[in-house]
């Protein structure tokens, strides 16, 4: 089958950065269902990892975690599923990627694709969707309120992959008044066209622009990007036993500011529940078909933004190189082989 891949991390304008080659068509045994993969998505983990991660010695790594196709073959375990079933999902950090023809996923972490998304609009939401959901919901358990709090939320990265669904998901489930984080003109209209009721410049202090709001100290703060930078101003504008959440990886985080306002501090990594294959890792199943009913509903929408063509490793690497230029909104995808 054909598939992108590399063999160590290089730089993304390497040529050998991501590579075409023809690898095995895998398998399908106990829960795994073997997927025609029919359009993938590009996450700021796939750079992380082709930059940092090499694979064993002659083996080759296939990055890609987003997809949606048509299951093709299945395990002796599976209940869920069967052949020609369309899915979309966001895989298991720890197996082979889905920037290939065929691709092995575990039917506890996978949903069915929304039926009035084709798949590349579909491809755009699984990992983003499910991180931001996990945050909102299981981290920052926002249907709690904080006592004495504006039921407000302060989304930074808003334009951002996981920003872009976080408002739409807010907006539909919640009553939170939504304040996003947005720097250059396009990406503040991004973030309007999805819902948020506020938007402010992340370039400049942001617990002074939210005060100005008028709203009262909110809740909850969601960090996507930059928590380095934000950390301070988030811990200034949170209320009193308010929560902080965030993602991204910090090169230092002191949590002894957070002490005097009694505020609690969340870490969210979709992967968590497939890596250690968690009690309830089947919730990302039912999270991936609830909000399939939620785009079919026409609540929410795709957050695809930048259509790159067919999968290849020059449009691969093409992708690669606009998430690390930092100016990327909502979610770059690519189609077929």
């Amino acid at each position: 089958m054909r598939a992108v891949a590399y063999q160590s991390p290089q730089p993304i304008s390497s040529a050998r950065a991501l590579v075409d080659v023809d690898l095995p068509v895998p398998v399908a045994t106990g829960q795994d269902l073997l997927v025609d993969v029919r359009a993938v998505s590009v996450n700021p983990v796939d750079t992380k990892i082709r930059k940092s991660v090499a694979p064993a010695e002659g083996e080759w790594k296939v990055l890609g975690w987003d997809a949606a196709g048509v299951v093709v073959a299945t395990g002796p375990e599976v209940t869920a599923f069967k052949p020609g079933d369309e899915v979309y999902y966001a895989g298991a950090i720890h197996r082979p990627g889905t920037n290939a023809e065929y691709h092995l996923v575990d039917e506890r972490i996978v949903g069915r694709k929304p039926k009035s998304l084709d798949f590349k609009a579909a491809a755009a939401l699984p990992l983003t969707a499910i991180t931001a959901w996990e945050m909102l919901f299981d981290r920052l358990d926002v249907a709690k309120p904080v006592p004495g709090a504006a039921r407000a939320i302060v989304i930074i990265g808003g334009a951002g992959g996981v920003g872009s669904i976080a408002i739409q998901l807010a907006r539909a489930l919640t009553d939170l008044t939504v304040i996003a984080t947005a720097s250059r003109p396009e990406t503040q209209a991004w973030v309007r066209e999805l819902g948020a009721h506020h938007v402010i410049d992340h370039r400049s202090p942001i617990a002074p622009q939210v005060a100005e709001l008028g709203l009262g100290a909110p809740s909850y703060v969601f960090s996507t990007t930059n928590t380095d930078d934000h950390m301070a101003d988030s811990i200034d504008l949170l209320a009193p036993q308010g929560r902080f959440g965030l993602i991204d990886d910090p090169k230092e985080l002191n949590a002894l500011p957070l002490k005097r306002k009694s505020l609690s501090l969340h870490w969210e990594l979709m992967f968590t529940r497939s890596l250690f294959e968690t009690a309830d890792m089947a919730r990302q199943h039912e999270l991936l078909t609830r909000v399939a009913e939620l785009v079919d509903a026409g609540q929410i929408r795709t957050t695809l933004a930048e259509d790159y063509g067919t999968i290849s490793a020059d449009t691969l690497k093409r992708a690669h190189a606009l998430i690390e230029s930092g100016k990327a909104k909502g979610k770059i995808v690519l189609g077929g082989f």
